[in-house]
């Protein structure tokens, strides 16, 4: 029994251990295995996957990649996709839905990000400060908001990607407690509706992980 709507985001499956955290080690028995013979269809779907992603960052990358670059990146897409996916299954908790999982992903990125442009490009970070053109009257105001703003960039991109798994599975959750005491015409239009809904969130499990990835490839290039 739910004392809240959010409790079905709380991860403790009882009082005495808690398992929701484990369907984030699932994503190792849904990566493709490289040694088989014959590749499946879905690892060759994975591969092809991989393949467009790696095209996509390579030309975000052109002016400062570095020597396994899209590797990490195209790690983390996988590793948020899956946990996105794997939240639409029944009794499997959402854990990029807890900010807890968001900001430990997003954090480091940023602290790795703004630690290398600092130390090896202090120039050019402190002239990304004032953009070009700006009037001398308000490059005061221009150095603090764009301070306000990479300082919020880790937030920002948790918050989004944390929000948004919320966001679905609540309507989920809604559309079911209303369906419960309802005709069955209404049953059943409530039903269709949820499974267009859930089609819907298995597109956005993947383009959040892709925005999640393509920002942090935007806020990577920043730093040359």
């Amino acid at each position: 029994m739910m004392t809240n709507l959010f409790s079905i985001f709380d991860p403790s499956t009882s009082q005495s251990i808690s398992l929701n955290w484990v369907s984030t080690l699932l994503i190792i028995l849904s990566t493709p295995y490289l040694y088989w013979v014959i590749p499946s269809r879905l690892q060759i779907l994975i591969i092809n996957m991989f393949n467009i992603l790696n095209k996509e960052l390579s030309i975000l990358l052109s002016n400062s990649k570095k020597p396994g670059m899209t590797f990490l990146l195209i790690s983390l897409f996988w590793l948020i996709s899956m946990n996105n996916s794997l939240g639409l299954l029944p009794h499997i908790f959402t854990s990029t839905s807890h900010i807890m999982m968001t900001l430990s992903l997003a954090l480091p990125i940023w602290m790795t990000i703004m630690l290398f442009g600092w130390l090896n490009n202090t120039t050019h970070m402190f002239a990304h400060l004032v953009p070009q053109g700006t009037p001398p009257a308000l490059m005061m105001f221009m150095v603090c908001i764009e301070s306000i703003s990479n300082l919020i960039r880790p937030i920002t991109l948790s918050v989004r990607l944390a929000a948004n798994m919320i966001a679905g599975h609540l309507l989920l959750t809604l559309l079911s407690n209303s369906a419960v005491m309802s005709s069955l015409s209404t049953t059943l239009t409530i039903s269709i509706a949820q499974i267009a809904l859930l089609t819907l969130e298995m597109a956005v499990a993947l383009i959040q992980a892709y925005v999640f990835v393509v920002l942090s490839t935007l806020y990577s290039t920043e730093i040359h």
